[in-house]
């Protein structure tokens, strides 16, 4: 049997019991190094001045769409396992989880003392109920097409969990980490999903829809040495230059995404520290390799070198990045192929690329806007200037930044995006590059890339992993339609009353967003 278990203890981070070896469950993400004078303490206000947020929000874990939700369903709820510092999948609601030998069947024991806001106890049957609240067919919860694998779930008892999925996956237990999948209470086989009763450490006093969420910490949470703000407010601060002076002028103590352009001012001012993480983020330019002319993977190679990536990096990202390979699989990640050569701006063999489709030269529009990412306009307009050398003429068409996702990403066929990662490849790959998967925003259909993704799910050798992730990597580079030219730091500032743990979780942004939990105020 696969097998991990825990038992939490404050304020050190536990230990993963089942090795690589064991199922591929523990990642190489990489730890961040911020060693701290003093131990966790409780009090204090945590003000956060958030980008994301929308007036549509709603505590349904279906709708989840944007940091300013993640971060308030980590608070208030809780899911059966966590990401850790290290990368491993460590339970959290559940106790310990195991699986049988071929991967097919997994078991998660909960915790006897994990209790609701309202003192009740969680059971089986809370866990059931919240996760096929995401499976059903009117269901259009982001997080539906990884849940699609589950033949079946049944409480067995009141604190096991049996998924039988319909063919191994060694990753499975990642899936529950996810923010949607976040447990509420039961009901006559259902959820109330607007319910505030939750697991965590927090409860809602507040709320505003994509304005203003006020939480306040239990006294009584389960978890021991976790919460510790006695409150947190978080804010809606989309204006990157109204973000950044609410901090310096003390306004808020926290806020993500600075405006990497004037983010010297902040340096200057000495109440501010500047926190990063290396992390998965990447930023991307997908191409509709169904569309002319970027059904010719010459084209696509073409453009691939003509893009001049450490220009971006250096001028777009100011540093706080390293360039892409043209495959999302980030180098701290299980299974990177660090044998790949890398693309690099090489005008004269973009030229050849073009030659062997037929070209001369190439017309072609990229569409872009701020929201995308921090600076795809500029990243895009110095890909234009670039990819001139190359004979190709790249029009930038900049697009409003309200209603980008709807408007542009999956609807016009050359564009930018990001992509904040997943914790291993397999999730990664079937988020954004399966045939099947609705965020598939380069509408690439590769059979081996498909056939080997489900040998990688199933697959138990870590030997043979590597070799069919390595391979998948490939196939994203030189027949794929991402351009990724680059992987962002995630890059946030802190008052300097803000501590954070010795090691921070880099899959995402604020310690894989669960900052309010673990992170506290001196």
């Amino acid at each position: 049997m696969l097998k991990t278990t825990t038992a939490l203890a404050a304020p050190t981070r536990r230990g993963f019991l089942a090795g690589a070896a064991a199922g591929g469950l523990a990642l190489g993400l990489g730890l961040n190094n911020r060693v701290q004078a003093a131990e966790p303490k409780k009090g204090g206000t945590l003000r956060v001045g958030y980008t994301q947020g929308s007036t549509s929000d709603s505590l349904d874990p279906a709708t989840y769409a944007n940091d300013f939700m993640f971060a308030t369903s980590y608070a208030v709820f809780s899911t059966l396992v966590e990401i850790a510092p290290d990368g491993t999948a460590q339970p959290d609601l559940a106790e310990s989880y195991e699986a049988t030998p071929d991967a097919r069947v997994w078991t998660f024991r909960l915790r006897d003392d994990a209790t609701f806001s309202d003192g009740k106890r969680v059971s089986a049957a809370d866990v059931v109920s919240s996760i096929r609240h995401h499976m059903g067919p009117e269901s259009k919860s982001g997080v539906k097409p990884l849940l699609a694998q589950i033949k079946d779930i049944r409480a067995d008892g009141d604190n096991v969990v049996t998924f039988e999925l319909e063919d191994g996956n060694a990753d499975f237990p990642f899936i529950f980490n996810d923010y949607h999948l976040t447990i509420r209470q039961d009901t006559n086989g259902a959820i109330d999903p607007e319910s505030r009763i939750g697991t965590g450490g927090y409860v809602i006093e507040a709320f505003e829809p994509g304005v203003r969420i006020e939480l306040k910490r239990r006294d009584d949470y389960w978890k021991a040495g976790r919460a510790h703000f006695d409150k947190v407010v978080l804010l809606k601060v989309g204006d990157p230059a109204a973000r950044m002076n609410a901090l310096m002028t003390g306004e808020v103590d926290l806020i993500d995404r600075p405006d990497l352009k004037t983010i010297h001012l902040l340096k200057r001012n000495s109440n501010v520290k500047i926190h990063t993480q290396n992390g998965t983020l990447h930023y991307t330019m997908p191409m509709h390799v169904t569309a002319a002319p970027f059904d010719d993977v010459n084209v696509r190679l073409a453009l691939k070198h003509a893009i001049d990536r450490e220009a971006i990096v250096q001028k777009v990202l100011k540093g706080y990045g390293t360039v892409g390979n043209d495959h999302p699989i980030a180098s701290s990640m299980p299974f990177y192929n660090a044998e790949l050569e890398q693309h690099a701006y090489d005008p004269d063999k973009a030229k050849h690329y073009l030659s062997k489709a037929g070209l001369s030269s190439l017309d072609a529009t990229l569409h872009t806007a701020d929201a995308a990412f921090n600076g795809a306009v500029d990243a895009s307009v110095l890909f234009s200037e670039a990819a001139k050398g190359a004979g190709i003429n790249l029009k930038v068409a900049r697009e409003p930044d309200d209603g980008y996702w709807s408007n542009v990403w999956l609807q016009k066929p050359f564009c930018c995006s990001y992509w904040g990662g997943r914790p291993t490849p397999d999730l990664m790959f079937s988020a954004g590059y399966a045939a099947t998967a609705d965020w598939n925003d380069t509408l690439w259909k590769n059979e081996r890339f498909n056939q080997l993704l489900a040998e990688g799910r199933s697959q138990l050798d870590q030997a043979l992993r590597a070799e069919i992730y390595g391979e998948m990597q490939q196939l994203c580079q030189t027949d794929g339609g991402a351009l990724i030219p680059a992987f962002g730091q995630y890059v946030s500032a802190m008052n300097t009353k803000i501590q954070t743990p010795e090691h921070v979780s880099e899959m995402w942004d604020l310690d894989s967003v669960r900052f309010i939990e673990r992170w506290w105020m001196a």
